[in-house]
């Protein structure tokens, strides 16, 4: 549940009262217009009929560029209210998240900004999964899975498919590939400078990739979009933790300043793996989940955008899960 501010023109007062009537609001109430003749309307939404509630002030106050919608939590509401499930058909349940789609750009696209923060942290993770690995210690590395912020440009990336936003889709290629760059290029020097030590369960469990790669993290990326969609961020944790990008980047770059050409393919192979399964599945979650843009015309954008990149992570999947059988079939037929 949460309350949606609307600060608009003095003419839309009954408009707005009759709108969170319609679409659901448990309460509505409103202050005295002010000197600008803007007025503020207050309406506690629930979570099922918060987007539409917000589609229709959008399309009722897209020529009012004085107009404020601003959401806003709700840690409690007395007395109690509940739920009326019997209001909503079982596909709007289904399709139902707890955050709108403006909720959620919000959120994500922070996770895709370029910015001195998003390097400074993949330098830290960098190194910190670096000595993690040199070291054979699991502790260390886990704790660079969960400060490096390589996930979030990956998740808006599907996101911005889903919605047709080539700006954010953009935005969110150049955050991940710098990331990566960074991440590859300090472990590359650090890797021609630094012994690396090839006894390392840490290392070498990222020079090996099988099927049971590919399931963990479709159905880690399927999880971390899933937890944004509901409202339950805090899981992303839990997340970054089992599909870790940084560790494979690393002991890519490791092993490349190392010259070890097999290992290498294997952490490289291991990282394309873990990317194209966590665009796959947070775009089919996105999907299902009904993320799509509020307007007709961008919704005839989004559905092409769909299926090209729908399309093209299938077909880099089919071809990732070809390379892992037959560099499996190649290895188990080598000592012979």
């Amino acid at each position: 549940m949460r309350i949606v501010e609307v600060v608009a023109p003095e003419r839309h007062a009954k408009e707005l009262i009759g709108m969170s009537r319609f679409y659901g609001a448990v309460d509505t109430w409103w202050g005295m217009p002010g000197d600008d003749g803007r007025q503020t309307f207050r309406m506690l939404v629930p979570d099922a009929a918060r987007q539409r509630l917000m589609d229709g002030l959008q399309g009722l106050l897209d020529t009012e560029p004085e107009a404020r919608i601003v959401v806003m939590p709700v840690d409690a509401a007395l007395p109690r209210i509940e739920s009326e499930a019997g209001d909503d058909s079982e596909e709007q349940r289904r399709r139902s998240v707890s955050a709108t789609r403006e909720e959620l750009y919000t959120q994500i696209a922070g996770g895709a900004r370029l910015d001195a923060n998003f390097l400074l942290l993949v330098v830290l993770s960098t190194i910190v999964a670096a000595i993690g690995l040199a070291e054979d210690n699991v502790a260390v590395v886990i704790g660079a899975m969960v400060i490096a912020p390589l996930l979030g440009p990956n998740i808006a990336f599907a996101f911005a498919t889903s919605l047709g936003d080539k700006r954010l889709a953009a935005q969110s290629l150049i955050t991940d590939l710098a990331g990566l760059g960074l991440a590859l290029g300090l472990t590359l020097a650090m890797g021609l400078i630094w012994p690396v030590d090839l006894e390392s369960r840490e290392i070498m469990a990222r020079t090996d990739v099988g099927l049971d790669s590919v399931a963990l993290a479709l159905a880690s990326g399927a999880a971390a979009a899933l937890s944004l969609t509901t409202g339950l961020s805090s899981t992303l944790v839990g997340v970054m933790v089992a599909v870790a990008l940084l560790p494979p980047t690393a002991v890519l770059g490791m092993m490349l300043g190392h010259g070890r050409w097999e290992l290498a393919l294997g952490a490289g192979l291991l990282l394309a793996v873990n990317v194209v399964c966590v665009l796959l599945a947070a775009k089919v979650v996105f999907l299902a989940k009904g993320i799509k843009p509020r307007s007709w015309l961008e919704r005839t954008k989004a559905k092409q955008s769909t299926a090209l990149y729908l399309g093209l992570w299938i077909g880099l999947l089919v071809v990732l899960i070809g390379v892992i059988v037959l560099r499996g079939s190649l290895g188990a037929i080598a000592p012979g």
